[in-house]
């Protein structure tokens, strides 16, 4: 029985559009997530799965320990559900929930907040909350060359050099209201870029990835260096699904996070070093077919975040030979779909899908049903399904 078939018979019984995820497959990435990590523990990160039924399922595997959050208020509302040592990724303004975090002796013990710059470190003091905060300090982990005429990675903490980041955390110790725990780096040109790129720019790709790796490796060291003298960190995490073996191999690593590998979406392709089984799929209804050769599916336009393209857009995983009609591409009603594969599809059939990327496919469906084989052995709701929508 081959994929679509055991896909098409699990679901029977479910009408489409619905979201699934293969539990094998998820396990099995998370199982090679693991060795790629070679003993240090990886941080979940919690936007790329955005389901809790999901995210328990893969903290209790070996070898997982943490979520990283992507808000102040998701991660508020995991503690209050029972789960453990959540580090918000991103910087968060919102005074509503950092006097919620700072009120609550459990939260204040199990979250983390980010920062990197003093206006973070004023906006916490200004509530004087009575339990102190727990930071992580955010560092530049982009590659820069050329004198800076060349600059490739995420724009985020402003951090970069070992005497930036020793100031802040010399800034935190003189805050009584707050304690440095941790230091994060995300080298978002090597962990979110795929290598396996063919022609000129493939080798572009591979010659900047090698350069900066060996480049962020030493200043990642040296800022480690120079924050311990200020602060005795529980943690130093760096990584992400791209770059887990690399990244744990760096001394000064404690853990490395990643998320995107456990649903391995159609954007983690494109990668040399590791390879996955696709684990979260969506199924889209054939509803018309306009003449021969193409087919219309209900819905599909859940393009992923980034810069937009033709990459962002979902995969016509199965069955294989379906691409999208160059006029119309994926629609918000409805999606043409034209190649070989559509003159045997009929009304009601169903086309299977990948999103580019991983937990954004849960902002669509407020449920996952979990596949096992050939059926289905729980339905569980996705983030949107217990009414909770963070961005």
């Amino acid at each position: 029985m081959d994929d679509r078939q055991r896909l098409d018979q699990a679901t029977a019984g479910l009408h489409p559009p619905f979201a699934v995820v293969d539990l094998d497959a998820l396990r099995s990435n998370s199982a090679d997530m693991v060795r790629r990590a070679n003993g240090k523990p990886i941080r979940v990160a919690s936007k790329s799965i955005r389901s809790r039924a999901v995210l328990e399922r893969v903290l209790a595997m070996d070898g997982f320990a943490g979520i990283m959050a992507f808000t102040l208020p998701e991660a508020l509302w995991l503690v209050s559900c029972g789960l453990r040592d959540v580090l918000v990724a991103y910087p968060s303004v919102d005074t509503d929930a950092l006097r919620t975090l700072g009120s609550d002796r459990r939260a204040a013990d199990e979250i983390t907040v980010m920062a990197d710059s003093p206006g973070h470190l004023n906006l916490i003091e200004s509530l004087q909350l009575p339990h102190q905060v727990r930071i992580c300090l955010d560092m530049d982990a982009a590659f820069v060359a050329f004198g800076g005429k060349l600059r490739v990675g995420a724009l985020r903490s402003p951090v970069r050099e070992p005497d930036q980041a020793a100031r802040i955390a010399e800034d935190i110790a003189g805050r009584p209201g707050m304690r440095l725990v941790g230091l994060m780096s995300y080298e978002a040109q090597i962990a979110g870029v795929g290598d396996r790129v063919p022609g000129a720019y493939g080798r572009v790709v591979r010659w900047m990835q090698a350069r900066s790796r060996q480049e962020l490796a030493v200043r990642r060291g040296r800022v480690v260096q120079a924050v311990r003298q200020a602060a005795d960190l529980e943690f130093v995490n760096g990584g992400g699904t791209g770059s887990i073996e690399r990244t744990a191999a760096e001394h000064a690593i404690t853990e490395v996070a990643a998320g995107s590998g456990f649903f391995h979406p159609r954007l983690f392709d494109f990668y040399r070093s590791f390879s996955g089984r696709p684990a979260a799929l969506f199924a889209l209804p054939v509803v018309r077919k306009p003449s021969p050769g193409v087919v219309t599916v209900l819905g599909g336009g859940y393009p992923a975040s980034g810069p937009s393209g033709a990459s962002r857009l979902p995969y016509p995983h199965l069955p294989a030979g379906l691409q999208y009609d160059s006029n119309e591409g994926a629609g918000e009603v409805q999606t043409p779909l034209v190649g070989a594969a559509a003159h045997d599809l009929r009304i009601g059939d169903r086309v299977w899908f990948r999103h580019a990327k991983a937990g954004e496919l849960c902002e669509r469906f407020a449920s996952l049903h979990l596949i096992e084989g050939d059926r289905i052995v729980e339905e569980v709701p996705t983030y949107r399904g217990e009414g909770q929508t963070f961005l």
